[in-house]
């Protein structure tokens, strides 16, 4: 018969074990599982355990975005900062044991699901102790007895049987999944169980608490059974002897009918009359007992129950006879039997006792037999790693040792090239000691060239002073006999001086025709215009535009300052705004142009354009109008620039010219050019109106060029002009843009018959939203512009500094306020870092034009 023989499950963890606990990156509850580990298995390790799941979604701009959808770089980021912040939680965990006094470590894994993290860290680490969360500390009643956390509930249901877990929930004790080992199954010997059938069923229920128990004997229950005399009038008792683990493994019942059998008094029985055959049923009785108890093989303790038990239903048997007719003797021979009874039954207990010590021998011998197994396995797997090993490690040293080879090889031709090398050293010193003397030499020679530049620097700007009082004087000679000349002749030293050697780092743009940059000429900021020499176009370009600006002045028009032929390079008045395009395209982050400014430039535009088309005896157009050649000032006043066509070769009231040009502006001013110039190549001033509706449309609406006429014509017809203008602006007033959107279409009509006259039809409506300063077709002024007059005397000026605080200034005015002690600015109030000043020529020669 096979008999399976169960190992003793411990439920306690010794001193030595290692307690792993489980806990989350919620640092209040792992706090309290930890605490309750600290306070109810104290004195213990302590290994913290972490399933680290890295997030699937990044929270960007208040929304969680998927990491499919963005970059690894930022995904890796955003991971190893998780992982970081976890590793600092693990750190808290582990100084809260520290605190505690409990030697602590840590233990963690990256992986997408908790739960399976944990049974694979138990399987793999062979956790036997394992404390961990039953639910969220949000979610505890008294009530709870089990674990409600869905990861809980799958560490309770599939982690390993020998994995002793408490479940723990805000610092109580949920519920504990006990640990479970395997059993060894020994060969019994059927013959041996020849009990009756009540025996093998009692020692089949005995059997599993008796070995459970770790076939430990505990002490004997003593109880005490009294005797009856007839002659004698005191009682005499005897002991009757039961194992307490055989008394614990019976059933209630049985338990109570065995208390009923041994607490029951002799003397007390009234049963069946006294037998002359008590002595032979005793006997028998006795004898049967006995061998029921030896040939129980299996459990001792159950054939010495039975026994017992039958000799008190014989004493009961006997009460009743001893009652009438029992003698001394035969009480006498009945001690004596039951002594001899008690004797029997020690040694039927110290017979159980050796057969439980060899029962737990031969579970011992199995046990270690299977450990020299493990142990003879583990010690093959051994060799076998250390004859791999071996043999990687002759193959590594085959590997070294040709390696070696090579490197040997490679030391004497590294010799062979030291010992040349030496050679080129020794004259390389040789050569190295005439150098230095030759350095010296230089050096000598360089401080002397230096001393001689700085000589010649002196020379250059006591020159540059000579050359400006010079130009100072013929200045004044200039405006005395010749008013009407606006610009100076700049020398090419001028020039370069001014845009430091065109640095790259000040080019302000670049066209068809040359590259533009930003200086400081004269102490004045300049926008300088380099042409390209070996361009035919570029020298017409410079010609015309010499020919026209030296004899035109406007507050709209870019003024020219000056030219230096040598270089063929246009020098104008630097605006600091850019151009209309960048501001409506908000480059560089600027602020939008207001609706107010939107107006008054279109004005101020229509302004420039009526002044060129109004020119006698020469009629001017521009030809290539568009946002990019217009430019504001620091007030956002416009004023046109690149002047592409002119119609100097015509008189009296010709206002048309057959050419073909090619747009020198930015791509997409064809959008911008009459489509009928485009056809037949005749342009007129009604171009320039084509032009201006379409720059009108875009300021009304900040969109693109291309097709811009037909969106405000529809948005006209279908009544919807609010949603077509630009929100940047501002909150436009509906009448009068949609005023200029009806100017503005009808400025874009194909047929140029059809377009209306800058100065009767488009000024007329433009003059009352733009509030210009000039009367069109009058020499006279309805006010003087503010930037023309003095902060101080307070009148037009007519000799324009620039001060140290920046701000122009009539000369004799603010020589007089430096000379009454003053260091401070009239405007600011702030000292003044300097008390120079330098002429504002080309404000002076704006004055000039407009008082004349």
């Amino acid at each position: 018969m096979r008999v399976e023989i169960m190992e003793m499950e411990t439920r306690t963890p010794s001193p030595d074990d290692t307690i792993f606990v489980a806990l989350g990156k919620d640092l209040k509850e792992g706090q309290t599982i930890l605490m309750w580990t600290l306070h109810n298995l104290r004195g213990r390790k302590i290994c913290i355990c972490h399933v680290h799941q890295p997030a699937q979604t990044i929270p960007i701009l208040g929304s969680k975005i998927s990491i499919s959808k963005l970059g690894d770089h930022q995904v890796r980021a955003y991971h190893e900062n998780e992982k970081q912040m976890m590793l600092k939680t693990l750190d808290k965990y582990i100084s809260t044991c520290a605190r505690a006094g409990a030697r602590a470590e840590k233990l963690y894994l990256e992986m997408d699901s908790i739960e399976r993290g944990i049974v694979q860290i138990i399987s793999e680490h062979g956790i036997k102790w394992l404390v961990m969360g039953a639910a969220a500390n949000k979610s505890y009643s008294r009530r709870m007895t089990e674990p409600k956390s869905k990861t809980a509930k799958y560490v309770h249901l599939n982690a390993p049987s020998y994995c002793h877990i408490w479940f723990v929930c805000k610092g109580h004790l949920i519920n504990t999944r006990e640990r479970k080992l395997h059993g060894v199954d020994i060969q019994v010997d059927s013959s041996s169980l020849q009990a009756s059938p009540c025996i093998e069923t009692t020692h089949s229920s005995l059997r599993s608490d008796s070995v459970m128990e770790g076939h430990n004997v505990g002490p004997q229950i003593n109880y005490t059974v009294p005797a009856y005399s007839m002659d004698r009038s005191e009682n005499h008792g005897m002991e009757l002897s039961v194992p307490s683990d055989v008394y614990g493994g019976l059933t209630p019942q049985s338990r109570l009918n065995l208390e009923g059998s041994i607490d029951c008094d002799i003397s007390s029985s009234t049963g069946s009359p006294f037998s002359t055959c008590l002595n032979d049923i005793f006997e028998d009785s006795t004898s049967v007992s006995l061998a029921r108890t030896e040939g129980s093989k299996i459990n001792p303790e159950l054939a010495m129950l039975q026994q017992n038990n039958e000799h008190h239903s014989y004493f009961a048997v006997a009460s009743s006879a001893i009652e009438g007719t029992m003698k001394d003797e035969l009480y006498d021979r009945l001690r004596q039997f039951v002594m001899e009874a008690e004797k029997a039954r020690q040694e039927a207990y110290e017979e159980s006792i050796r057969r439980k010590k060899a029962e737990k021998d031969v579970i011992d011998a199995v046990h270690r037999v299977k450990a020299c197994e493990s142990m003879l396995a583990e010690e093959l797997r051994y060799q076998r790693e250390i004859e791999e090993a071996l043999a990687r490690d002759k193959e590594e040293v085959e590997k070294v040792k040709y390696q070696l080879d090579e490197v040997m090889k490679e030391i004497k031709v590294a010799q062979d090239q030291k010992s040349i090398l030496d050679c080129q050293i020794a004259s390389s010193s040789k050569s190295i000691d005439k150098l230095e003397q030759e350095i010296f030499s230089t050096t000598e020679l360089m401080k002397k060239y230096r001393n001689e530049i700085d000589e010649l620097k002196v020379e250059h700007v006591n020159t540059l002073m000579a050359a400006e009082e010079l130009r100072k004087k013929q200045d004044e000679e200039t405006s005395s006999s010749s008013p009407s000349q606006f610009f100076y002749e700049f020398s090419f030293a001028e020039i370069e001086f001014a845009t430091n050697s065109f640095d790259e780092s000040l080019k302000i743009g670049e066209g068809h025709y040359g590259i533009v940059y930003k200086g400081l000429l004269r102490h004045t900021e300049v926008a300088i215009k380099i042409l390209h020499p070996n361009s035919l176009q570029g020298l017409l370009e410079f010609q015309r535009e010499v020919n026209i600006l030296s004899k035109l002045r406007h507050p709209n028009l870019v003024t020219l300052m000056g030219v230096c032929e040598e270089e063929m390079a246009l020098v104008y008045e630097y605006l600091p705004s850019g151009s209309l395009e960048d501001r409506l395209d908000c480059k560089d982050n600027t602020f939008p142009l207001s609706w107010q400014n939107r107006i008054r430039i279109a004005t101020d535009i229509c302004s420039a354009l009526t002044f060129l088309h109004s020119s006698r005896p020469r009629v001017l157009l521009h030809g290539v109008l568009h946002p990019a050649n217009i430019l504001l000032d620091s007030n956002f006043v416009a004023k046109l620039k690149d002047f592409g066509i002119c119609c100097d070769e015509f008189s009296g009231n010709s206002t048309t010219l057959n050419i073909r040009i090619v747009p020198t502006g930015p791509t997409g001013t064809f959008a911008y050019m009459d489509p009928e110039f485009l056809a037949t190549g005749e342009l007129t001033s009604k171009s320039d109106v084509y032009s201006f509706g379409i720059m009108l449309l875009r300021l009304l609406t900040g969109r693109p060029a291309c097709g811009i006429t037909k969106e405000v014509l529809c948005a006209l017809d279908e009544g919807n002009l609010n949603d077509m203008l630009d929100p940047t602006a501002g909150d436009w007033p509906f009448v009068q843009a949609k005023q200029l959107a009806h100017l503005a279409v009808s400025c874009c009509e194909t047929n140029s018959m059809r377009r209306p006259d800058l100065v009767s039809d488009v000024w007329r409506i433009l003059k009352p939203m733009g509030g210009s300063s000039f009367q069109l077709g009058s020499k006279e002024f309805c006010q003087v512009p503010s930037y023309f007059i003095c902060p101080i005397f307070q009148e037009i000026m007519q000799d324009p500094v620039v001060a140290a605080d920046g701000f122009t200034y009539e000369a004799r005015a603010i020589k007089g306020w430096l000379e009454t002690c003053h260091d401070t600015s009239p405007m600011t109030n702030l000292k003044l870092p300097h008390c120079n000043w330098v002429p504002n020529h080309a404000l002076r020669s704006t004055i000039m034009e407009w008082l004349q």
